[in-house]
């Protein structure tokens, strides 16, 4: 019920609210499937802010972890880096996301950045909190569980990486700042395992991305 208190458009449990918003941006492309709501924009960041943020996560990059593995070590191979808000980049960044997708930065994660090596991955997942898990009262006892994803490719891999829906068989090539926005929700905001997807293995070279993820209420 305490969700209720906060506007459902500025958290992102209003979906269409958010889906209007980013609609209204040129060249925003919705993909046709009923299952889940996933929406893709290139050049959403231009090359030098991508560039910026590629040197961000270098300098502070640490081993990726997860709330549940499954008991598969390497379900999760990725490095991660917890950017600075402080960070006048990032704050760029945090205001254009805030700007496109009409999600209020309140309701918002710390924007984090992700590096794949060679051989690294993300199996299938979702972004959501199982009810039932191991850590969920961990996790979402406060700011409740998440609605909104918000990614951006920050350059392209020589080989691999795609991000992978497997669901409704969507792969998503990575490409220098292109966005790529999903809703972890169905209509009626109960959570969608058809959100499910996969970063796939990189084949040659390197893959970066920044995430943004929204929640039901006030994070922190």
């Amino acid at each position: 019920m305490e969700t209720a208190l906060f506007d459902p458009a500025a958290s992102g449990l209003d979906g269409d609210s958010v889906v209007a918003q980013l609609g209204a941006l040129s060249g925003v492309q919705r993909v046709p499937n009923p299952k889940l709501t996933l929406l893709l924009r290139r050049d959403f960041l231009d090359a030098e802010t991508c560039a910026g943020l590629v040197a961000l996560i270098d300098a502070n990059r640490r081993p990726s972890t997860i709330s549940d593995s499954n008991g598969d070590a390497a379900f999760r191979t990725s490095e991660t880096c917890d950017l600075n808000a402080a960070e006048p980049l990032v704050q760029q960044v945090e205001a254009a996301i805030a700007a496109a997708t009409g999600l209020d930065p309140m309701f918002g994660e710390p924007l984090q950045g992700q590096r794949y090596a060679v051989g690294q991955e993300f199996k299938a997942h979702t972004d959501y909190f199982e009810p039932n898990g191991v850590d969920f009262q961990r996790y979402c006892s406060v700011a409740g569980n998440r609605t909104w994803t918000v990614m951006v490719y920050l350059n392209t891999p020589d080989a691999g990486g795609a991000t992978r829906f497997k669901a409704v068989d969507k792969t998503v090539q990575p490409e220098t700042g292109k966005l790529v926005a999903w809703n972890n929700r169905r209509a009626d905001r109960s959570l969608n395992p058809a959100t499910i997807h996969h970063g796939m293995k990189v084949r040659a070279g390197v893959k970066y991305v920044i995430t943004k993820w929204f929640r039901e209420r006030p994070w922190g």
